[in-house]
């Protein structure tokens, strides 16, 4: 293997590791780690707040191994995605202090139209906010 090739084959490696680590949500979304301490959700279409929290929470369980009462801190708005590059995507932590995020002091129960960072809820909370259609066979 020439040195060039060696470094194409281990980029798709790591790319490929990256994307393995990647949830798609029942709703469509893509969560995707940035590092050990936070994830990003990246919108499929519509992009409500309540769509990113429904989609933080699905991956702090099924990913994190959140329980139901784990609280989900919000890291960063709606900005770039560091993962895939896409236009919009949000981060979130379970460990504020991991990333020198001050949660804000009035939990977050209602969704506001805006995202702040700090606000947390519960796992429960987020995923009051999850959507589900029709089941189809």
């Amino acid at each position: 293997m020439t040195g060039l090739t060696k470094i194409l084959a281990l980029a798709v490696f790591l790319g490929a590791g990256a994307q393995a680590q990647a949830l798609t949500t029942r709703m469509g979304h893509r969560v995707l780690p940035v590092n050990d301490a936070v994830f990003e959700v990246v919108p499929r279409g519509k992009q409500r707040v309540g769509d990113f929290w429904c989609a933080a929470s699905e991956y702090a369980r099924r990913e994190l191994g959140a329980g139901w009462n784990d609280r989900i801190y919000l890291v960063r708005g709606r900005g770039p995605s560091v993962t895939t590059g896409r236009k919009t995507a949000v981060q979130f932590s379970m460990t504020p202090e991991a990333v020198g995020v001050t949660p804000l002091e009035n939990e977050l129960t209602t969704i506001r139209t805006g995202l702040k960072v700090g606000d947390n809820m519960t796992v429960n909370q987020g995923n009051s906010y999850c959507e589900f259609g029709p089941v189809r066979p």
